[in-house]
């Protein structure tokens, strides 16, 4: 273990660059212990979880830091590192006695109750962030939301049932002291309890589960594919929602997955190797009119339109993004959603189902974007979530949906998933 002062020295220097926001936080994370390698597991892991400790509370942080004196990322890095540790002493032993004294402060400070911090301490958002998801949830919800976004997601697995069963998967894993228990609203999923390192686990290494998050496995369920029918996966990335949708269909028709990554979807073939599938065919596009698409138009029984967004639905996993994401680029992502969606319902034939989703919590990613489609598009009738799950067998379907049942409408704070946003439509015949 280095010492806690060459901790603080590396803790300083991670934040320095994560602040910047100029790339996420995972990438520039990778390319600082590539660098330091002189840093032991131990030590990359305390250093990580004190930069995301100051990601997710950012906020709450400054204001404790403003208190003190030198350069902001060292005092914030030492906040972290100290507060987060029961030997606080060890860090005061090491520090000038005016600024050890400042840590002891801030130590006390911490502990006085949420209701007592500043409104922006207890949220730790944006403030137009804050504005936007208040005025959509409410001031009741807006707090449960907000805090629960500070947590961390839990590890969700999908069981590919292509190979096994829910419950032979979940007696597996205790029989290796792993402690999961059934998803609440997925048929497909288990949420393991703890951290573990899924390339020792047998069934991952055979393809048996595959990590997805509970609310992505009811975007592929809601769309429904069945045996036999052509589907699309009109934004793949790396074919998560891919894989739950071929063994849904039990391996048989054909699965398109396309992406404008080719780099995301090399990523997909390790995975399809593993769980057994052989009806995917990954296509890299240039855009979402690509020529290469026109010989499909009107041939899919199912598309799912999984958009780029602005993922704040995953804030838990990726805190970074809400101080990376703008109003601007909100608007701009939206006008992509809708011309990708244009474009993707032309591959469905009379009879189809097309399915719009993000992991976004906002309404103009989400809500506005449904809204639109369906005002501009004709020949298509929307589909009320409410009822299509209902149809699904999945445990209280009203409450993962809008109060009208029309869309999807996941939320951390109520149903323990990311946040996901769904709507579905039937072209007509």
């Amino acid at each position: 273990m280095i010492s806690p002062k060459a901790l603080l020295t590396a803790a300083t220097e991670l934040l320095r660059q994560a602040l910047t926001f100029e790339h996420p936080f995972d990438a520039v994370a990778q390319r600082f212990f590539r660098e330091q390698r002189a840093l032991g597991p131990r030590e990359r892991a305390l250093l990580a979880d004190a930069a995301y400790t100051v990601l997710r509370r950012m906020r709450w942080f400054e204001q404790l830091a403003s208190t003190g004196k030198g350069p902001r990322e060292r005092r914030m890095a030492l906040l972290a590192l100290a507060l987060g540790d029961p030997d606080i002493g060890r860090w005061t032993a090491m520090l000038e006695s005016s600024e050890a004294a400042w840590l002891e402060g801030c130590a006390q400070a911490a502990q006085a109750p949420l209701d007592e911090w500043p409104p922006a301490c207890r949220h730790n958002l944006p403030d137009w962030l804050a504005e936007r998801l208040q005025a959509q949830v409410g001031e009741k919800d807006f707090l449960p939301l907000a805090e629960s976004l500070l947590g961390t997601a839990p590890l969700d697995v999908r069981v590919n049932l292509l190979k096994e069963k829910r419950h032979q998967i979940l007696a597996e894993l205790a029989k290796e002291a792993i402690d999961s228990e059934a998803t609440r609203y997925s048929p497909w999923g288990l949420r393991l309890k703890g951290k573990h390192s899924l390339a020792r686990i047998d069934a991952y290494q055979r393809g048996a589960i595959e990590v997805q998050d509970e609310g992505s496995q009811l975007l592929a369920l809601l769309l429904d594919a069945r045996r036999g029918e052509m589907v699309a996966d009109f934004c793949a990335g790396a074919g998560g929602k891919t894989l739950a949708i071929g063994a849904a269909m039990r391996n048989t028709g054909r699965l398109y997955a396309f992406d404008t990554s080719a780099h995301r979807l090399q990523a997909l073939q390790p995975r399809l190797a593993k769980s057994g599938l052989n009806i995917v065919y990954p296509s890299a596009i240039a855009h979402e009119n690509d020529a290469r698409l026109s010989r499909l138009a009107g041939k899919m029984d199912r598309v799912l339109v999984d958009a780029p967004c602005s993922g704040l639905g995953t804030l838990r996993r990726s805190p970074d993004l809400k101080w990376r994401t703008s109003p601007a680029e909100i608007q701009a992502v939206q006008e992509r959603q809708r011309a990708i969606l244009a474009a993707a319902a032309r591959l469905l034939k009379p009879g189809g189902r097309l399915v719009y989703a993000t992991c976004s919590l906002l309404e103009e990613e989400n809500e506005d974007v449904a809204k639109a489609f369906g005002a501009i598009q004709g020949g298509f009738s929307p589909l009320g979530l409410g009822s299509v799950l209902g149809a699904l067998r999945v445990p209280e379907a009203e409450s993962l949906c809008s109060p009208d049942g029309q869309f999807l409408r996941l939320w951390p704070h109520r149903h323990g998933t990311d946040g996901f946003f769904a709507a579905a439509w039937t072209k007509q015949r």
